[in-house]
């Protein structure tokens, strides 16, 4: 076993149990709980927070990976608190989302890089609470200029630091093959990779692909939204079995991407996102563990998906 960080302190990775792979509590802009608190129902966020929390604990949650970055608006103090209160361990993200600082677009990545490493070594904004993942993000349309800054800036605190990567991709154009390919040139080790938001799609041909690199793969929508382009809970869990009869069912990790607060979408998209998962960060297990078991997943799937392999992931096992 081996320790990593949480916002209330380090830890035992024995000790992470039932663990969501992608979450948040609250999704906002940089600077906005500052700059304009009144924006932020930020102890309404606290007290929903805490109670979604403590009746997840009551049935089996025991851990979550916020990978709010601070261009969605992390507030480090507000998830130490909704962990202290809840019971459930919060591990929280250095690195960046999609919302790249301007500052950022001409930087070096090694400028970068130092950013990220401070908040794994030293802690966020003065408070000793440290990061132990590096959240990057590209989307539709694929790797930017300025997002490449981010991924090598990314690739390079993994390196100095052994604290591994999660990433937001856009599966159905494939846009994992992009970041991946530059985490090789930087010479990362792609197990200390996550490549997320990969239930997007049921093109199990180019995750099976993924998974031959040797990254992880996060199945990490939960319920998810169903588009043209994007399937259902149920097409997005019959994906994962897929994997699992491939051989794969000890390299994939589950999650929502849900969150108590989200203050990126329009309210209408709130209230629709509300009504369409009211069972909030048990959706996972309310209604995809009994279908991943009626499509024939064992216990032992069960138990690598959600406590062995985010375990794994954490220590750099294999």
């Amino acid at each position: 076993m081996a320790q990593i960080n949480s916002v209330l302190g380090p830890m035992d990775t024995a000790d992470l149990g039932f663990t969501l792979s992608h979450e948040h509590v609250v999704v906002t802009s940089a600077g906005i709980q500052y700059v304009y608190p009144e924006f932020i129902d930020r102890e309404g966020s606290i007290e929903s927070g805490v109670a979604d929390f403590k009746e997840a604990y009551g049935e089996g949650l025991r851990t979550i990976v916020d990978v709010t970055t601070i261009d969605l608006g992390r507030d480090i103090r507000l998830l130490e608190q909704v962990s202290r209160e809840s019971g459930i361990n919060i591990i929280c993200a250095t690195g960046t989302w999609r919302d790249i600082p301007r500052v950022f677009w001409t930087a070096e990545p090694d400028t970068v890089a130092k950013l990220y490493i401070r908040e794994i070594e030293e802690g966020i904004e003065g408070t000793g609470i440290k990061a132990a993942i590096i959240k990057v993000a590209n989307d539709v349309g694929g790797v930017t200029p300025e997002g490449e800054i981010i991924l090598r800036a990314a690739a390079r605190a993994q390196k100095a630091t052994g604290v591994p990567i999660s990433t937001h991709t856009w599966a159905p154009e494939r846009v994992g093959e992009q970041q991946v390919a530059i985490f090789e040139d930087e010479g990362v080790d792609l197990n200390r990779v996550y490549v997320g938001h990969s239930n997007d799609t049921t093109d199990t041909e180019y995750l099976i692909g993924l998974l031959e690199k040797g990254v992880w793969i996060g199945l990490d929508r939960y319920p998810g939204r169903q588009t043209e382009h994007t399937p259902d809970w149920i097409g997005r869990t019959e994906t994962a079995k897929k994997l699992i009869d491939a051989g794969y069912g000890h390299r994939i990790m589950m999650g929502h991407d849900w969150s108590v607060t989200l203050l990126i979408v329009s309210g209408e998209m709130q209230k629709r996102r509300r009504t369409g998962n009211p069972d909030s960060y048990l959706f996972i297990q309310r209604n995809v563990v009994p279908k991943l078991k009626e499509l024939g997943a064992s216990d032992e799937d069960i138990q690598n998906i959600f406590v062995n392999n985010p375990r794994r992931f954490f220590e750099g096992a294999q």
